[in-house]
């Protein structure tokens, strides 16, 4: 059997990869591999495959036999292909390490620059280059980056030799610092590295590169990388690559530089070349906001052909790609070079724009589009925005740059530390940082928003945040952080004290100033988009495939209006317990649970019927005919009984009788776990009048709804049901009443009735139960709990620790499990749908707006979703996704391959 091959070159116009090798290259070895390909000058070096990743931590950290013959024949390839050795006195090859995973993690694993720098090497490259203060300055960045990532050497030891230098010589930059200043400040670095370590800095050219090797394949599994991996979801994938790659520099001198830019806005979404760059300066000069970067436009004046070529490129790798690239580049003594293309991340504005402008210019089809905007991108259009009126008596206090768009307010904390504790406290809370780094990723999740002194659009505050769909503003230059305290423009703030930021202006506002949210209805291309959602589940329709709703949870009238205005085809769950706790029915609603008689029952119910109905007319005539499914009451009757003195007094009042009589009968309604107590179904087979009178409001409602030519179709959902008699039951008393108000007043409307599949028995009976249901709808958040027997309003204070320790993969309140809940639903499915061919399924528990759900949910055989009203846009792309996944369903729109063919320009904007 063959040995597996482990190591990939790239060089010369030739690669062993391209990008279709991403899952063995990872992202950023593939591109390299691609860019190789396509002639883009990239400097030449090789990759280490992810799988050499996996067998390291399977074989508990050692590397797969041949792996050391496999890196030396390719850097021997390297060294021939560049003309020069690792190692070498007098002209040394220096080599960059860095990972890339098959998914994006920017900033989360290990790079190390100037790798092969020696006390010889730096005076061979020195005499080599003529240039003794690059040479210098490459030697004291390498022993920095390496002794912090590989040494383990405290990366602030170095930064505080390196300012003690400075303040010696009175300069601010770096870059004023001389040959002589560096080679003080590289004996200093090493004397640093002895303190700590009790080594010294290793010359050994080899024994540098494999503890740089070992150090980028241990930060797969650093606290960072595991973290942002759990946050954003990535799974299954084999580990990091590692890339060595010969070194370019942007640090020669006045004709080098180097930067990041990306082929489009990146929270706009604007067709206009876009990034910052440094003269003079390395790659971790730009995103660590050492120093302030110049705007990419700005190097058209600076160096044009250098400029043009940048352009070109571009041009030819979005279309070679056919998305927005976010690329990294270097120019050594005016040539130019690329070290890095990938799919740029983008704000939610921007994602959505770029989507629609690709269709537009025929790089991409509609069906393409909608896999290019994720649920989150959706998710961050419905972010608040200070509200107009606050803003005119709002106190300005200083500008930065609009890093990614929202508003934010919260609490002043100055380290991500302390973000994590003060929001494990629940308090909303503002990072304020000079600049942000990997290791504050924890922080920054939690953050309602992210301010920065330093740093630039392309820094790793603006990065993650716009990733994140946090609001960020960065260099905000009249930011001075001095420990818990930080001047913003002319006021002074202490940890803890308001601020307010809207990214999408840069502006820091004094205060909490009050947010509103994003009406995502009145988007145009919101619109546009989710109108391409919708075409692609009517075409399933129209195609004979399965179709897929999009319902909404709706307890008021306002409610339903908002979730129409959203694009839900119906409500699919109404909680009439909510309507209860209306004050002018709760007085009504606890002399009934108080009464001793039906007759004192009914006549409190009496009271409440005209209600009740004039609530379910409001949620009918906002939905215009669309479905609406109504929960009968399902909580415990405990959860509805006075509890403070005053409220035992009103009721007693209401009741004419003493309060102390009423004290016996609260105390006998309390229950040991009335979640699985005396509820849902269950009490309307002890106290049928409950359901009789909710019944009656909705058949009145129908009723007034049709007499004003209003289309209605109500259904009628029955909760907590464990057996098939429940059901057989409270079906026939609900027809009987439905029966004689349509009798009563001659008016006759279709109603449905059905039940809610959230007790896993009722789930492994599904066929029986389908005797007597029109419908099913899985209450997810029920049968969650008793299939795990959790409970979700205690779990948080063990979930935690079981997804940290990989007993659980998500927590299965936001996502469905498919492994156990998943295998009830799709069993109950199975068995409904064997005894009623054309039942309506449907799920309107919490999950019903997850998009990994939906996709269970259409895998399963479900016929629609119902989730909050905020959530339906991001379920109509989920449900189109679901359905594009799964099925080849043609969204009608140009290929890229048609559109070349037939020679259409692609459409740009001027450049700014």
């Amino acid at each position: 059997m063959a040995k597996q091959k482990s190591v990939y070159f790239f060089g010369e116009g030739k690669s062993d990869g391209d990008a279709k090798m991403r899952d063995i290259l990872g992202g950023k070895g593939a591109n390299l591999a691609e860019m190789t390909n396509l002639g883009i000058p990239v400097p030449a070096g090789f990759t280490i495959s992810t799988e050499v990743c996996a067998a390291y931590y399977e074989n508990k950290e050692q590397y797969p036999e041949g792996l050391e013959e496999a890196v030396l024949k390719n850097l021997r390839k390297l060294e021939k292909v560049m003309g020069k050795r690792l190692g070498d006195p007098e002209d040394p090859l220096l080599v960059s390490v860095r990972s890339g995973a098959p998914v994006s993690m920017p900033g989360m694993m290990d790079t190390i620059l100037n790798l092969g720098m020696n006390d010889r090497a730096v005076r061979g490259l020195a005499q080599n280059t003529g240039n003794p203060r690059f040479a210098w300055d490459a030697y004291r960045r390498f022993i920095q980056m390496y002794g912090d990532v590989v040494m383990r050497v405290p990366s602030e030891r170095f930064e505080e030799a390196l300012s003690d230098v400075k303040k010696a010589r009175q300069v601010e930059l770096d870059t004023c610092l001389d040959k002589e200043d560096l080679e003080v400040l590289v004996g200093r670095y090493k004397e640093i590295v002895r303190k700590h370590t009790e080594k010294d800095f290793p010359q050994d050219p080899m024994e540098q590169l494999w503890g740089a090797i070992n150090a980028v394949f241990g930060s797969w599994m650093n606290e960072r990388a595991i973290k942002y991996r759990q946050i954003s979801g990535i799974k299954n994938i084999k580990g990091t690559a590692v890339n060595v790659q010969s070194m370019v520099f942007g640090n020669f001198g006045d004709d080098s530089g180097t930067g990041v830019c990306f082929s489009r806005d990146p929270s706009t979404g604007e067709n206009v070349f876009y990034g910052e760059y440094l003269m003079n300066a390395q790659g971790e000069d730009v995103v660590a906001g050492i120093r302030t970067p110049e705007k990419i436009s700005a190097l058209e004046k600076e160096n044009k052909p250098i400029y043009d070529e940048l352009m070109r490129i571009r041009d030819k790798l979005e279309n070679h790609f056919r998305d927005m690239q976010d690329m990294e580049f270097t120019v050594q003594q005016g040539k130019l070079f690329l070290l890095q293309t990938r799919n740029g991340k983008r704000s939610g504005a921007a994602a959505l724009k770029a989507a629609l402008d690709m269709v537009e210019e025929k790089l991409i089809d509609k069906k393409t589009a909608i896999f290019r905007v994720g649920p989150e991108h959706l998710d961050q259009l419905l972010h608040p925005r200070i509200d107009p009126e606050a803003l005119k008596r709002a106190v300005s206090l200083t500008k930065g740059l609009n890093a990614s768009p929202g508003a934010a307010a919260g609490r002043i904390v100055f380290s991500a530390k302390d973000a994590e504790e003060w929001h494990g406290r629940g308090e909303r809370v503002l990072l304020v940082r000079q600049e942000t780094s990997p290791e504050d990723i924890g922080g920054m999740v939690v953050s309602q928003g992210i301010l920065t002194s330093t740093g630039g659009m392309t820094s790793h505050a603006a990065v993650v945040a716009r990733g994140m769909g946090t609001p960020c503003i960065a260099g905000a230059k009249g930011v001075t952080i001095k420990g818990k305290k930080v001047e913003i423009g002319a006021a002074s703030f202490d940890e803890g004290d308001w601020i307010t930021i809207d990214g999408s202006t840069g502006s820091v506002y004094q205060g909490e100033l009050p947010l509103i949210k994003t009406d995502i209805s009145e988007n145009e291309m919101a619109r546009t988009f989710l109108g391409w959602c919708d075409e692609v589940r009517a075409s399933a329709v129209r195609g004979h495939i399965r179709g897929f709703e999009v319902r909404t949870n709706a307890d008021l009238p306002e409610d339903a209006q908002r979730a129409f205005k959203f694009g839900a085809e119906g409500v699919g769950l109404c909680r009439t317990e909510h309507m209860f706790f209306d004050k002018s029915k709760l007085i009504h609603f606890r002399a009934m649970i108080v009464a001793d008689t039906e007759a004192e029952r009914k006549a409190a119910l009496k009271q409440i019927l005209p209600l009740q109905q004039q609530d379910f007319f409001g949620i009918f005539k906002a939905m215009e005919g669309r479905p609406v499914t109504i929960r009968l009451l399902d909580p415990p009757l405990h959860e509805f009984v006075p509890h403070t003195k005053e409220e035992i007094e009103e009721l007693a009042e209401h009741l004419r009788v003493s309060s102390h009589t009423l004290l016996p009968k609260i105390e006998k309604l309390h229950e040991a776990n009335p979640m699985l107590g005396h509820r849902g179904c269950r009490l309307a087979v002890t106290y049928p009048e409950i359901y009789d009178m909710q019944v009656e409001a909705i058949a009145l409602a129908a009723v007034e709804c049709v007499r004003q030519n209003i289309p209605v179709t109500p259904e009628i959902m029955i909760p907590i049901v464990c057996d098939e008699r429940e059901l057989g039951l409270l079906r026939p008393s609900a027809e009987k009443i439905l029966h004689k108000v349509f009798t009563e007043t001659n008016v006759s409307v279709a109603v449905k009735i059905g039940t809610m599949i959230e007790v896993p028995r009722a789930a492994l009976r599904a066929d029986r139960v389908a005797e007597y249901a029109d419908f099913f709808s899985f209450g997810t958040n029920d049968l969650t709990q008793m299939t795990f027997a959790f409970s979700r309003d205690d779990a948080a204070s063990f979930l935690p620790a079981y997804l940290e320790k990989g007993v659980l993969e998500d927590d299965p309140f936001k996502s469905i499990d498919e492994g156990g809940v998943g295998q009830l639903i799709t069993g109950a499915v199975e068995k409904g749908r064997h005894f009623k061919k054309d039942l309506k399924i449907g799920i309107c528990g919490e999950h019903g707006g997850d998009p990994a759900t939906i996709d269970f949910c259409y895998r399963s055989g479900l016929s629609y979703v119902s989730c909050s009203p905020y959530r339906v846009p991001i379920a109509r792309l989920a449900a189109a996704q679901a359905i594009l996944k799964n099925h080849d369903v043609s969204a009608k729109a140009p290929s890229q391959r048609a559109a070349r063919k037939k020679g259409r320009p692609r459409i740009r904007k001027p450049r700014v």
